[in-house]
C-alpha cells in the first residue's frame, strides 16, 4: 500500500495491438522504478465495423480491461491514473462516444494522443533511457507507425503514419500461412512510398535508428535465442538490416502455428511479427539507416517522465549514465554517499597517476568510476556476499547507459575479488570481451580495491594522494587528519592483487595534517 513517502502512478497504454499498464513508484528522495505490470491483447485495430466505428463488444471487453487495470493501480495505493489511447481509437469514427463511455463505466478519463505526441513521448522515453545524440526514432504499433528526427539530443522533427502491423495484416488480407516475398515486397514498397512524403527522413543517411514498441522487442527476443546471446538485457541490443531481413525470410516461410511455437515469441504476435518487420524494413531501407538499436523503453515511460518527472532533460551525453546511477544509489542506499564519493575521488586519482606510467585505454577510467559509485550495492541483499549480489544485480537491475560489454566489464569490476572468481562469473559472457578485457577487468579491480581499503573506517580522513616509485614499490602517499591503521591493514590486504595485476608493490604513508 501507498506511504508518505512514495508517489504511486499508473500509467495505461491503449495501443492498437495490446494494452498495458505500468505501476510506477516515485519516493521523495527521487528513486523510482516499476512496480506492477499488466497486457491485454486486445487487437483494436481488428474490430472496427465496415464504417470504421469500434465495436460495441470490443468497447465492453475495453472497458473491463480498465477496471481490471484500475483496481491493480488500487491496490498499489495509485493516487493518480494516466491513460492514452493510440491510433486504434484516434482513428475510430466513433471516438467521443468510446471515450465517453470508457469514463462512465470506468472513472477513468482517457486522452487521445495525436500521432505527433505520440512521436514526441516514445522519443522523450528514448531520450530518457539511451546516450545516442543524433538517430532516427521508430515505433511500429498496430495502427500506426511514429518516426522522429533527433539532433543535439532534441526531437526536430517528427510524424505519424497510419500503418501498422495489425491493420496492415488485414489491408493485404494476410492469412494464417507463409507470407510470398513477392507480398513482402509490396509492404516494403509501400512503406517508403508512404514515407517519401516527408521528404527529411531520407536526408539523414547513415544514422542509427532506435527502435521502440512490440515489433522490435520480438524481433530483438528471437536473434538474442537464435544467437544464444548470453546477457538478459533487450535494451540497447543491436541488429543489422541483414539480421532482420534474414528473420523476416524465416518467419514469412513458417505458418502461424509454427511461429507460436517459436522460443521467445508471445503467442498473441505471430500473426502479426511477419508484416510489422516487413514495416520496419521499409522504414530501414527508406532512413538509409546505419544499424538497429533496440529500446526497451516506451510510449508508458515517456509519459512517467512527463507526468511525474517532468523537470527532468535529458539533454547531455551523460545524462542517462549519471541519472541511472543516481536512481540505483537512491532505491538501494547501503553505504554513506560520503564514503561512496571517496571511493570514487581515491579511485580516479589512483588511475590518473598510475596510468601516467602504465597506460590504459581513457574509456576505462569510465567504468572504474561507475564501479566505484555502485560497489556496494549487493549489501542491500547481504553484506558477506555483497560481491556475488553486486554483480548479479548491476547485471539484472535497469539502469542505462553503457554497452551490454560495458555493463558486464562494470559488474566485475565492482565485484572483483580475484582472478579465479572472476572467470567463474564471466564464463557465459566470454564471446561478448574483447582482446584485452579480462586483462583490464582485473586491473581496475583490484585499483577499486584498493581505492575502498582507503576509507575502509569510511572516514573520509584522506584528503590528498599522491603516488611516488621505486623501482617495483608504489608508494601512497596520503595526507590525513589522523592515524589510519585500519587503512594500513587493509592496503596490505590488497597487495597481492595489485602486484599480480599491476607488477607493483603498493605501501601506505600517513603524514598527519
Amino acid at each position: 500500500m501507498n506511504t508518505n513517502t512514495n508517489q504511486i502512478t499508473g500509467i495505461i497504454d491503449i495501443g492498437s495491438n495490446t494494452v498495458r499498464l505500468s505501476v510506477y513508484q516515485l519516493t521523495d528522495n527521487g528513486a523510482y522504478r516499476v512496480v506492477d505490470q499488466g497486457r491485454w491483447p486486445a487487437r483494436l485495430s481488428q474490430r472496427m465495423d465496415k464504417d470504421g466505428s469500434l465495436l460495441t463488444e470490443a468497447i465492453e471487453e475495453l472497458a473491463e480491461v480498465l477496471r481490471h487495470f484500475r483496481r491493480i493501480c488500487e491496490k498499489h495505493g495509485a493516487e493518480n491514473i494516466r491513460a492514452v489511447a493510440t491510433a486504434a481509437i484516434r482513428q475510430a469514427v466513433n471516438r467521443n462516444a468510446i471515450i465517453r463511455h470508457l469514463f462512465e463505466a470506468t472513472g477513468i478519463e482517457v486522452e487521445i494522443l495525436s500521432g505527433e505526441d505520440e512521436a514526441r513521448i516514445g522519443s522523450r522515453a528514448m531520450l530518457n533511457s539511451l546516450s545516442l545524440t543524433e538517430c532516427f526514432v521508430v515505433d511500429i504499433g498496430g495502427g500506426s507507425t511514429e518516426i522522429s528526427l533527433i539532433r543535439d539530443r532534441k526531437v526536430v522533427r517528427a510524424v505519424s503514419f497510419p500503418i501498422g502491423c495489425v491493420n496492415t495484416t488485414a489491408k493485404y488480407a494476410i492469412g494464417d500461412g507463409h507470407v510470398p516475398p513477392a507480398l513482402l515486397a509490396d509492404i516494403q514498397s509501400d512503406v517508403r512510398r508512404l514515407l517519401g512524403r516527408e521528404k527529411w527522413i531520407s536526408k539523414h543517411p547513415g544514422l542509427p535508428l532506435i527502435g521502440l514498441g512490440g515489433t522490435v522487442r520480438a524481433l530483438a527476443k528471437l536473434h538474442q535465442r537464435e544467437s544464444n546471446y548470453p546477457f538478459p538485457h533487450l535494451h540497447g541490443y543491436q541488429l543489422s538490416i541483414l539480421d532482420i531481413s534474414s528473420t523476416l525470410d524465416q518467419l514469412a516461410a513458417i505458418n502461424v502455428d509454427q511461429r507460436r511455437k517459436l522460443p521467445g515469441l508471445s503467442k498473441d504476435r505471430g500473426d502479426v511479427i511477419v508484416p510489422g518487420l516487413a514495416i520496419l524494413l521499409g522504414v530501414l531501407q527508406q532512413t538509409q539507416t546505419s544499424r538497429l538499436v533496440v529500446c526497451g523503453a516506451g510510449l508508458r515511460d515517456g509519459l512517467f517522465f512527463e507526468t511525474c518527472l517532468p523537470h527532468h532533460r535529458p539533454d547531455s551525453d551523460d545524462y542517462v549514465l549519471e541519472e541511472s546511477i543516481r536512481n540505483l544509489s537512491a532505491l538501494y542506499p547501503v553505504a554513506p554517499e560520503e564514503h561512496l564519493q571517496q571511493v570514487r575521488r581515491l579511485a580516479l586519482a589512483l588511475f590518473d597517476q598510475l596510468t601516467s606510467v602504465k597506460p590504459m585505454p581513457i574509456a576505462d577510467r569510465r567504468l572504474l568510476e561507475t564501479a566505484a559509485r555502485l560497489f556496494r550495492i549487493g549489501a542491500v541483499i547481504d553484506f558477506n556476499d555483497s560481491a556475488d549480489h553486486t554483480f548479479y544485480m548491476l547485471l539484472h537491475t535497469h539502469w542505462n547507459g553503457l554497452t551490454h560489454r560495458e555493463m558486464i566489464m562494470t559488474a566485475a569490476i565492482a565485484s572483483y575479488r580475484g582472478a579465479n572468481p572472476l572467470r567463474r562469473k564471466l564464463a557465459p559472457y566470454r564471446l561478448m570481451f574483447e582482446e584485452g578485457d579480462i586483462e583490464a577487468i582485473s586491473k581496475l579491480g583490484s585499483l577499486l580495491q584498493l581505492a575502498a581499503a582507503l576509507d575502509r573506517s569510511e572516514s573520509q580522513a584522506i584528503t590528498s594522494l599522491e603516488l611516488s616509485f621505486k623501482g617495483n614499490q608504489l608508494r601512497l602517499i596520503a595526507d590525513a587528519g589522523h592515524p589510519l591503521p585500519v587503512e594500513q591493514m587493509e592496503v596490505e590486504n590488497c597487495v597481492k592483487e595489485i602486484k599480480k595485476n599491476w607488477g607493483i608493490t603498493p605501501e601506505l604513508i600517513v603524514r598527519i595534517r
